[in-house]
């Protein structure tokens, strides 16, 4: 039997016996000689915490923001979504997020099902690679269930069926290869992405956006009466993403260490930052605070966090960029998007643009200018890695010329983000406009839910059977005997 790392390390110390390690720490054929016990359960809660983001998170998010006529029908995006990304994920796009080289921009296509790829090594870490497929997954996911919150309303469903394999193949898995991929063009420049900035909000931001360009609007009347059916609910979904985000950067060192617990730490500090100043400029301007707002400042606290959380640390930092990510995006959405007529035209029925576009940008920019020395060298375990410094620390070192290569590749990663996806999501939306309509008809839009499956949300009599007419108003009432005049 092979013997662990631990036991190799007590055979360099003098005993007068071999030291006999507790059962839990043994190898054996379930635990072999590489695999951390601890991180990889680390890894799976913190897979489990970003799947639980979506599902049920953003599907009770999306099923209670929406009019009630939408509610199933958002939801069951995100359902479908879920299930659908997952299928590909393990038959291809696995593999050409992460897996060997076959082009600077994606790697080659394969399956992911293999007892002999799922049981060795991961990339990162000391994890099996089944544990690295799931959790890569949960990502690849919620990418395209947030995308889906631009589209909520009006969307056919089977142009989302369609959509949802497309898009994760021809855009998701070149923006993760190239930024996170061994041989991705991004990641051998050097580009900062801890958990996704880039990856996951700013290609969701900008692909809803371009999607809904090409969908179309909403009907003008749910445009301008759009209330949420029950914000209670809401609130509980936006807690699940919160709560679940501490496996979304926590999860990412793959490892259970100093660096996922000041990630940790990090996001949570700067989305209470970022909600509050938020919150603070809804009541200056208009009086009173919004608990959708409070929302919305929570998520762009989350998404700006996240392409820095693991190698910014400082909590004042973390404390900027809430600051940052509760004003800016919320003058882009409040103000400018309201005078804007580009921005007016296109239908983002939950603001996706600002708070996962705009607030990745703006995450992604402030990383490369945060960017610790220390913790990067922490994080990538050698001196000798090509990321950073930032260009604050550089200019404190006197270092400028790699702050601004760094500050560079922020923006090169952001433009190239930005481009593939408005090109692409375009090309993807005309080819399934070919084969069935991309948005529902105008008389299906005015029923909603009942039109596009049968179903609707709240059942407020019987067992769900529709309201007959009222019968009980054409017939006499029959009274009882003793209620009866003799």
């Amino acid at each position: 039997m092979m013997r662990s790392s631990m036991e190799r390390m007590l055979e360099d110390y003098e005993y007068d016996y071999y030291p006999i390690l507790p059962s839990g720490l043994r190898t054996n054929e379930a635990s072999p000689d590489w695999m951390n016990k601890a991180d990889n359960g680390w890894q799976l809660t913190a897979a489990a915490l970003v799947g639980l983001q979506s599902v049920p998170g953003l599907i009770i998010l999306y099923g209670s923001m929406v009019k009630k006529k939408w509610a199933v029908n958002s939801a069951f995006m995100a359902l479908y979504a879920f299930a659908a990304v997952l299928l590909c994920w393990v038959l291809w796009a696995h593999h050409m997020s992460f897996g060997s080289d076959l082009t600077p921009l994606f790697g080659k296509p394969n399956l992911a099902l293999s007892q002999g790829y799922l049981l060795q090594i991961a990339p990162q870490g000391y994890i099996p690679m089944a544990t690295y497929v799931f959790f890569e997954f949960a990502f690849a996911a919620i990418t395209v269930i947030l995308l889906a919150g631009s589209l909520l309303g009006r969307m056919n469903f089977y142009a989302w069926m369609l959509f949802v394999p497309l898009w994760l193949t021809c855009s998701y898995t070149v923006g993760a290869y190239s930024i996170w991929g061994n041989g991705g063009f991004l990641k051998t420049k050097g580009i900062v992405d801890f958990s996704g900035g880039y990856v996951i909000h700013l290609s969701s931001g900008v692909a809803g956006f371009t999607a809904a360009y090409w969908v179309g609007p909403r009907l003008s009347h749910d445009r301008q009466h759009s209330p949420p059916n029950n914000i209670i609910h809401m609130l509980a979904g936006a807690g699940l993403l919160w709560m679940g985000w501490s496996g979304f950067n926590g999860g990412s060192p793959t490892a259970a260490n100093m660096i996922s617990s000041m990630a940790i730490l990090n996001t949570h500090f700067c989305t209470a930052v970022s909600l509050l100043v938020w919150m603070g400029l809804d009541m200056y301007v208009y009086k009173k605070s919004s608990v959708i707002g409070a929302v919305q400042g929570m998520i762009t606290g989350l998404v700006c966090i996240t392409p820095g959380a693991g190698w910014l640390v400082e909590p004042w930092a973390a404390m900027v960029m809430g600051i940052m990510s509760g004003s800016v995006p919320w003058y882009t959405m409040m103000v400018l998007h309201k005078r804007s007529a580009f921005f007016q035209q296109v239908d983002d029925p939950l603001g996706v643009f600002h708070t996962h576009a705009v607030a990745g940008l703006l995450g992604g920019l402030l990383s490369g200018f945060f960017a610790k020395p220390s913790y990067l060298r922490m994080f990538y375990g050698t001196p000798d890695h090509n990321v950073g410094p930032g260009l604050v620390y550089s200019l404190a070192e006197g270092k400028v010329k790699e702050g601004l290569r760094q500050m560079g590749n922020q923006l090169l990663g952001a433009a190239f983000i930005t481009g593939w996806n408005l090109v692409i999501t375009s090309l993807i939306c005309i080819f399934i406009s070919r084969i069935v309509n991309l948005r529902m008809d105008d008389d299906d839009l005015k029923i909603g839910d009942d039109a596009a499956h049968g179903e609707e949300a709240y059942a407020l009599w019987g067992d769900g059977e529709r309201l007959g007419p009222p019968i009980r108003l054409n017939m006499t009432p029959k009274l009882p005997s003793f209620c009866r005049r003799p």
